[in-house]
């Protein structure tokens, strides 16, 4: 864990459980990050890592604003002085950490909730505009998972995807994965399908020179889901209960986080 992968002569990835993006900038030591990891200590080993190749981080660029993609920012921003990006809405929720928990339950989040899973530490992160980015670069709206989520072609053609898609393991484990929009989701995932690179990184999937066919497998799961939901639907029936028997046929364990997880994905499937 947490072992730099090169991709090519100036994109990397740091193996952890969101994969960091790691691109040196032209022939210098300068390099910046796409995403920060899930908490201080990942910034640590960032750090590390930066340290021992002599490197001096110059920016993060955010996907989005889930605490597991943005959870070293602040400890990486203190060391460094490096700046903060983020897209769109992604740039409140990284500045006020608080709006992921609080969204996600309606209400203020209970203890439950606050922990650094669901709330990274507050950081100093500036929206993110075409300008901001180094030479080269290129920003790839990817909305659905997320309220802006976005990832990023590198100059050597090195695409890294977020949370756009997700692993079959992990969809077969897990089945219904958390979703903001589900229209923009699978417009998204079509997209992603007609993409072509060098290599693709997703932040919760293998890398990989392909990607349409587990785009496709993704746009099957959430087909799936919603087609279960409709199935539910035909009589009336509450949230809770269509929650209730979602988990019960995926045989899935219910504890407070995914109640309130799964729970959020259901109410956009019913948007």
């Amino acid at each position: 864990m947490y072992e730099l992968i090169p991709v090519t002569e100036n994109s990397y990835y740091i193996q952890s459980p969101a994969k960091i993006g790691l691109v040196r900038l032209g022939d210098t030591d300068e390099v910046c990050l796409i995403d920060s990891g899930n908490d201080k200590d990942a910034g640590r080993k960032v750090r590390q890592i930066l340290d021992a190749h002599g490197w001096k981080l110059t920016a993060i660029y955010n996907t989005h604003s889930n605490a597991d993609h943005i959870g070293g920012n602040k400890y990486l921003q203190g060391q460094t002085g490096c700046r903060i990006y983020a897209p769109g809405a992604e740039q409140a929720f990284t500045r006020y950490p608080v709006l992921e928990p609080a969204f996600l339950y309606g209400g203020y989040p209970c203890k439950d909730l606050r922990h650094k899973f669901l709330m990274a530490q507050e950081s100093g992160a500036e929206v993110l505009t075409p300008e901001a980015l180094p030479k080269g670069f290129q920003i790839l709206p990817l909305p659905g998972h997320f309220f802006d989520m976005a990832g990023y072609r590198t100059p050597d053609d090195v695409v890294y995807l977020a949370d756009c898609l997700s692993s079959r393991e992990t969809l077969e484990k897990y089945q219904i994965g958390f979703i903001y929009d589900v229209a923009a989701y699978l417009e998204t995932l079509e997209m992603v399908k007609t993409l072509s690179a060098r290599m693709f990184v997703p932040a919760h999937a293998p890398a990989s020179e392909e990607i349409a066919s587990l785009a496709q497998y993704n746009i099957d799961k959430v087909q799936e889901i919603g087609e279960r939901i409709l199935e539910l639907c035909r009589e009336p029936l509450s949230f809770e209960t269509i929650l209730q028997q979602l988990f019960a046929g995926y045989q899935l364990t219910m504890n407070f986080e995914q109640y309130v997880l799964v729970g959020s994905t259901v109410r956009s499937y019913l948007s």
